[in-house]
């Protein structure tokens, strides 16, 4: 099985889906010669010809606004935003018209739509390219928050996006695109969107997280473990919308102490509602109330002083032991 980037994964199974359905088209700003700000969609163009990958004016909500005509009129559009920080210039088209167009004619249309973007920090770059946008759209019905936290599941979710019905956003963390390989079938697959899926299994300490955070969380687990013996399960939630409740309330109350990492900032984030289901569902297995460990409530920073507000596993640690301490 061959071993791949997210990038690569992610341009495999762009090249798949363009190759098995002839609805699939790819676009977005610079796609099309250039393969992309991140190559992700590479030499496609080239392959599949000017038609089905090409490149767009600098204009997020003409992007999208294109998208969500021809999804309602039977293409599979797959459109590029180029970071995530533009997302903000296609919310009315997001929210307005993509989202509601199932809702708004009774289910006679929907909008089979997949818009990708990369979003994160980590890379040093410009302002409005490294904002976490996941809540935004987790308060939109009609749309599905999709974020991979490698190239297997890159593969596999992107796949299963196109094939959806529904508006599908794949928020990519840039940090992940060229960071580790791993084992990537190279024939079509999917992964199932809305099922979170338990990356380490673990008996004291619950920590959910998405996208680079799984890492974060992950090394995190591994320094507690060695440190204090403590056994963290972490999940990778992959989809934040819709969420897998059953895997999340599954592994809190196993464990009874439970982390909410993410990158986003700390108000209103996705840690709230994840928490939300622990305490709904799943009250009375908890030995002491969730914890989050989150961006803070500021505009993303500059470059220079970007790492003060990504969590690191040390803060990811040090909210494991105190879990431990407290309970």
């Amino acid at each position: 099985m061959p071993q791949m980037t997210m990038v690569e994964a992610i341009n495999q199974c762009l090249a798949l889906e363009l190759e098995h359905d002839p609805r699939v088209v790819v676009f977005g700003e610079d796609v099309g010669h250039n393969g992309g700000v991140f190559r992700v969609t590479d030499g496609l163009q080239k392959k599949f010809g000017e038609l089905r990958v090409f490149d767009t004016p600098l204009a997020e909500s003409a992007i999208i606004g294109t998208a969500v005509g021809m999804a309602t009129y039977g293409l599979r559009p797959v459109a590029e935003i180029q970071f995530g920080g533009f997302m903000f210039v296609c919310m009315d088209q997001i929210c307005s018209q993509a989202a509601r167009f199932r809702f708004r004619s009774g289910g006679v249309f929907t909008t089979p739509l997949v818009i990708r973007t990369p979003y994160g920090g980590g890379v040093r770059t410009p302002e409005l390219h490294s904002d976490s946008m996941e809540a935004f759209f987790m308060n939109q019905p009609g749309v599905k928050v999709v974020i991979p936290s490698g190239p297997y599941d890159a593969k596999g979710l992107l796949a299963a996006a196109v094939a959806d019905p529904d508006p599908v956003i794949i928020l990519e963390h840039m940090k992940l695109y060229r960071s580790f390989r791993e084992e990537v079938p190279a024939e079509r697959y999917t992964v199932p969107i809305g099922q979170a899926k338990v990356v380490r299994p673990g008996r004291d300490v619950t920590v959910f997280a998405w996208g680079a955070m799984v890492h974060a969380a992950l090394a995190a687990a591994k320094q507690v473990e060695a440190e204090r013996g403590i056994q963290t399960e972490v999940v990778d939630i992959r989809t934040l919308s819709p969420l897998d409740e059953e895997t999340i309330t599954a592994s809190a109350a196993k464990t009874g102490r439970v982390v909410v990492v993410h990158e986003a900032p700390r108000a209103g984030g996705p840690a709230g509602e994840i928490m939300a289901v622990v305490n709904e569902q799943c009250f009375y297995h908890q030995h002491v109330a969730p914890v989050r460990v989150t961006g803070y409530d500021t505009p993303f920073p500059p470059p220079a002083v970007e790492d003060a507000l990504i969590p690191t596993p040390q803060r990811i640690a040090g909210a494991i032991i105190r879990q431990m301490d407290e309970s």
